[in-house]
């Protein structure tokens, strides 16, 4: 990116680098009220709707808070050497307009961020980089990973930022460039360059908190909790969108790199941004850690499941048998019990004219077929051993 004003030398200095951007506790939400320069009152602004702060700065001093776009632009005319910081919150078509009418910017990378809904990326157009980034943060109560959406402009002697959703928190990023106006005097692309490292510091507790959920998953798997597997599923698709928002930072990133001796890039900046790209680069292994770790639990768990329902069936199957066995034998005794209770019903029954009736060997005749009949029934069952 070409530069509008000489840089000041800087000496080497990366760790203190990276301890200004660093996110820290304390406050600092999403409107602008904490957005201000240090040590001086917030400045009263009126209701802009989706502007959350609107800056001039020169020589890494701010010199202006402007409460409208026009008063914005006026103030960056009248200051030669200025760059101007907009931040925005879901604007307006009207707003966005306005503002590439005034910074010429890209109709197509405009409609971007008017539609949102975008994959990181990096557009070059002209003397303006126009970057998306998906921030996230950790939803410890829901469980859930929020993922918001971020919209940079980089021109010459401005930065806009255009968020939907509730990360990052730019506010933060702004107080600790205005704590150091020597960082910021290098202007538009050290503000990118922070927020590229605010977006990945943010993903550490992201990381932090989806580990956890790992090993909560795995204890739960192998206790056999039933709804494991619906937990394993909403990660996982978690996990895509994850991926999603930092697979490719690591390609846009090097883009980046690849331009620091076609932009003269200052050589702190570069060591920042290479220190930002290693961390994107471990976060991006580290989430596709994840998503094959999920796939091999869930894979375990379906294994478990699998073996559950097998030996539930194999316990069904074993009743079954042992009842069968024992139906076995009921039917049997109760065809053997038949045997008699036939003949004995046929020779019960009172009629003058029946063979055998008034035989003398009618009635030992009987008791001996009762007999026979009974014990064949019993050799035949015991043979198939149903006895």
């Amino acid at each position: 990116m070409s530069e509008r004003r000489a840089r000041p030398d800087t000496t080497p200095r990366k760790h203190a680098w990276r301890r200004r951007f660093t996110p820290t506790g304390g406050s600092g939400g999403a409107g602008g009220s904490a957005d201000h320069a240090p040590g001086a009152p917030a400045p009263v602004r009126k209701d802009q709707g989706s502007i959350v702060q609107a800056a001039l700065y020169r020589d890494g001093r701010r010199v202006a808070s402007p409460d409208s776009l026009a008063e914005t632009f006026r103030r960056l005319r009248d200051e030669p050497r200025g760059m101007a910081w907009i931040g925005l919150h879901r604007p307006t078509e009207s707003e966005l307009l306005t503002l590439a009418e005034e910074f010429d910017l890209h109709e197509l990378a405009v409609e971007d961020a008017m539609e949102a809904h975008q994959r990181p990326k990096l557009e070059r157009y002209g003397e303006t980089l126009f970057v998306v980034l998906r921030a996230a943060r950790y939803l410890d109560a829901q469980e859930e990973v929020d993922f918001g959406e971020l919209h940079v402009f980089v021109g010459r002697d401005f930065v806009i930022t255009v968020r939907h959703g509730a990360a990052p928190d730019l506010s933060a990023v702004r107080r600790r460039m205005e704590d150091d106006p020597e960082l910021l005097t290098l202007g538009p692309e050290a503000v990118l360059y922070a927020i590229l490292d605010a977006v990945v510091d943010g993903y550490a507790p992201v990381v932090a908190g989806v580990q956890n959920d790992i090993d909560e998953i795995e204890t739960e798997v192998f206790s056999g909790d039933p709804a494991v597997s619906r937990r394993i599923y909403e990660l996982s698709r978690e996990m895509v969108e994850f991926q999603r928002a930092t697979r490719p930072l690591v390609g846009m990133l090097h883009g980046l790199m690849a331009g620091f001796a076609k932009y003269g890039t200052d050589e702190e900046l570069q060591r920042y941004l290479r220190d930002v790209a290693d961390h994107v680069t471990h976060t991006s292994e580290r989430v596709d850690g994840f998503r094959q770790a999920l796939a091999d639990i869930l894979a375990v768990n379906t294994t478990l499941v699998t073996q559950q329902q097998n030996a539930e069936m194999r316990a069904l199957a074993e009743a079954g048998f042992e009842q069968n066995e024992e139906i076995k034998k009921i039917s049997s005794w109760a065809a053997i019990l038949f045997a008699p209770t036939l003949v004995g019903t046929v020779y019960g029954m009172n009629f003058q004219n029946m063979p055998e009736l008034h035989w003398s060997f009618g009635y030992p005749l009987a008791i001996a077929l009762m007999g026979v009949v009974c014990v064949s029934l019993y050799f035949v069952f015991k043979r198939r051993d149903w006895l």
